[in-house]
């Protein structure tokens, strides 16, 4: 018998191998790797925000905003799958609701959105909850005088 797990996958001799090194994955996660939702970035938007994490991923995260209620939120990275997921699920949830509600997204609420992501993945929802959450001061920030904005590109 073979015993090197890297040849027994690429053979197909071992379904159980397979099985314990492919982390679980739900529907809603893959459905948003694959066909992503709010991909993008806003032109001018009204808040941005990025979030980033030690092992190199990050996202940024645009919104649109009129009256302290979030209209449109797009986000961008060049992460994995599961980052891709995180990003469409925070947009999905943010838009429609209030500055306020919106700051109550958490990264338990996303993971819990995409009906859990693997443990190796659940920074990929830390990142998403951080864009967000800094891409809503950025808006606070320049809400009363929002000409400074020109000066902090």
């Amino acid at each position: 018998m073979n015993s090197d797990p890297e040849k027994r996958l690429r053979e197909g001799s071992d379904s159980e191998l397979l099985e314990e090194t492919t982390p679980e994955y739900s529907e809603k996660v893959l459905d948003r790797c694959f066909t992503p939702r709010n991909w993008g970035m806003i032109e001018n938007p009204q808040g941005f925000g990025k979030g980033s994490r030690i092992c190199g991923d990050g996202m940024e995260l645009t919104l649109r905003i009129t009256n302290d209620k979030i209209h449109d939120a797009k986000f961008f990275t060049e992460g994995c799958g599961p980052m891709l997921a995180a990003g469409s699920m925070v947009t999905e949830l943010a838009v429609g609701k209030t500055i306020l509600e919106a700051f109550k997204i958490t990264p338990e609420l996303i993971n819990e959105a995409l009906d859990g992501l693997p443990q190796e993945s659940e920074h990929c929802a830390d990142t998403a909850a951080e864009a967000l959450k800094q891409a809503l001061l950025n808006y606070l920030a320049f809400k009363k005088e929002p000409w400074k904005r020109a000066y902090n590109k």
